[in-house]
């Protein structure tokens, strides 16, 4: 029994040390990757335009469909599949080729249609070659999938990098060359290739002609659900582009573009961490659910200590940032990222929630909660933008600053955020974490980032300099904010400090 124990003991052990080294190669690979990403995103947009962005962002949501349809859900499948077999890697791959070519042509014939829906006759030829992209992208997945499953976050984060900076340098020469939103797709197309490439040097995995459709129809029934989720979270990230983009111009979907994309770059950080580790390390728990209920608590934390500060802080230097880093032009953005930042801080606490769901194989209950949230926010923009708000602007000096669009996104951020007590609904079922319990997680983190923020805010307000600004509000408001941490004995804050010491 003791030697049970000790092995026990020894198996948590590593678990715990390759769960903490995921995560911090996961944050040096996500911070890597948004610092690029900020070099690079600042630099193309000085040179493109709104239209650019714009239209480049209204073909996002097909390409990001087809992904989904392509990876149809299997690297989830193979995380959770025990003891698989080069066969059944094998078969993914060449399911994922083909199903890749299908939906290749039928994109290709209906690119008609989507000049049609949005009115502009450049997407035809721009949506046909966009949309290799996700054909390059179908080679990679069962070489990430392998990846994933053996925690190898290192290897993931080198090639991250790479094809960042390869894409990226494609992307600002032909933008300097004038080739306006092509660059823009082009660089998409070139990141999607290098990772393919480079998945394959580190991944080991070589197919080859043994094909079984058996591990296909033995995955499916789970990774559906993953499939039919990962469209309709297409469509819930990509709402915006599509309402604006029909019912106003290509420079309003640029504007929100740009504003969801240093929002998305800020929650990515975190996001990507979590998700590096998450399922993988819930699968290697096991069934034992005071061990899971621990191991999820302790990630809520980690995840509640990080995000809020991170993105509570570029909603306060969102108008600073946005003037210095895009230029006056891109302004219009500035009040929209400072909203979506609240939602943003909230996303990496529901990867978290649905990370776990996938990893007890409630794929299901994912997919149900998606649909219903996606639906949800699609009858409350729709409804924002058929009712007349002018009389309401006339009438009301504290609805003045409530346009339609303004308000659409005050129903996004809102709708995001109370999603989470469904979320934690179906959680709670899974290992009986009450909603006292996972509040007391959460919300200290939030309570003394947005404190940090606002008497930073506070303090700052008297300076004119926007640099100056800028820079004093981030060092203020990272200071303020771990003294407060440090005062308030936040038990995660000394494990992070004791891991990082040790290493």
């Amino acid at each position: 029994m003791k030697q049970e124990d000790s092995h026990s003991n020894e198996a948590t052990s590593s678990l715990k040390d390759k769960t903490a080294k995921g995560l911090l190669w996961g944050m040096a690979n996500n911070g890597a990757t948004q610092l690029l990403n900020v070099v690079f995103g600042i630099i193309l947009a000085r040179i493109l335009s709104q239209e650019d962005y714009g239209l480049a962002s209204e073909l996002a949501i097909f390409s990001a469909i087809a992904a989904a349809l392509q990876e149809s859900g299997f690297i989830s499948a193979l995380t959770n599949r025990k003891n698989a077999t080069h066969v059944d890697y094998n078969s993914v791959f060449w399911f994922n080729i083909s199903v890749s070519a299908f939906l290749y042509v039928v994109l290709w014939f209906c690119a008609p249609l989507i000049v049609k829906f949005f009115g502009d006759p450049e997407l035809l030829w721009l949506s046909r070659y966009a949309f290799l992209g996700f054909f390059f992208a179908s080679f990679s997945i069962t070489p990430r999938a392998i990846l994933f499953k053996q925690l190898r976050v290192k290897e993931q984060a080198i090639i991250g990098v790479i094809a960042l900076l390869v894409s990226g340098i494609v992307g600002i020469t032909m933008a300097v060359c004038g080739m306006s939103y092509w660059s823009i797709v082009t660089q998409a197309m070139v990141y999607v290739t290098v990772v393919s490439i480079l998945s394959w040097k580190y991944s080991g995995f070589r197919p080859s002609l043994h094909f079984s459709l058996q591990p296909i129809r033995e995955m499916f029934g789970f990774s559906c659900k993953l499939l039919i989720t990962n469209i309709f979270n297409c469509i819930n990230n990509k709402l915006f582009t599509l309402v604006f983009g029909y019912f106003y111009t290509k420079k309003m979907v640029g504007t929100y573009d740009q504003a969801d994309k240093w929002n998305k770059m800020g929650s990515q950080l975190i996001t990507g961490m979590v998700q590096g580790v998450a399922q993988p390390m819930f699968v290697q728990v096991g069934d034992d659910q005071e061990r899971l209920q621990r191991a999820f608590r302790k990630m809520l934390r980690f995840t509640s200590f990080i995000a809020f500060p991170a993105l509570f802080g570029l909603a306060l230097v969102a108008k600073e940032f946005i003037v210095i880093a895009v230029g006056e032009k891109w302004l219009g953005s500035a009040e929209m990222m400072q909203m979506l930042c609240i939602a943003g801080a909230f996303m990496p606490i529901t990867a978290l929630y649905f990370n776990f769901l996938i990893s007890r194989g409630r794929s299901d209950v994912y997919m149900w909660n998606i649909i219903a949230q996606g639906l949800v926010m699609l009858a409350f923009l729709v409804a924002v933008k058929q009712f007349d708000w002018t009389f309401v602007l006339h009438t009301s000096l504290v609805s003045f600053c409530l346009s339609d669009v303004r308000l659409m996104v005050v129903c996004y951020v809102s709708i995001y955020i109370l999603w989470l007590l469904i979320w934690h609904a179906f959680l709670k079922r899974e290992i009986h974490l009450s909603y006292l319990n996972a509040i007391k997680d959460v919300l200290p983190f939030a309570l003394i980032a947005a404190a940090t923020m606002l008497v930073t805010g506070f303090l700052t307000r008297s300076i004119e300099n926007i640099y100056l600004l800028l820079a004093l509000r981030v060092l203020m408001a990272a200071i303020i904010y771990l003294i407060a941490i440090w005062l308030s004995g936040a038990k995660i804050f000394k494990e992070c400090v004791s891991y990082l010491q040790k290493k």
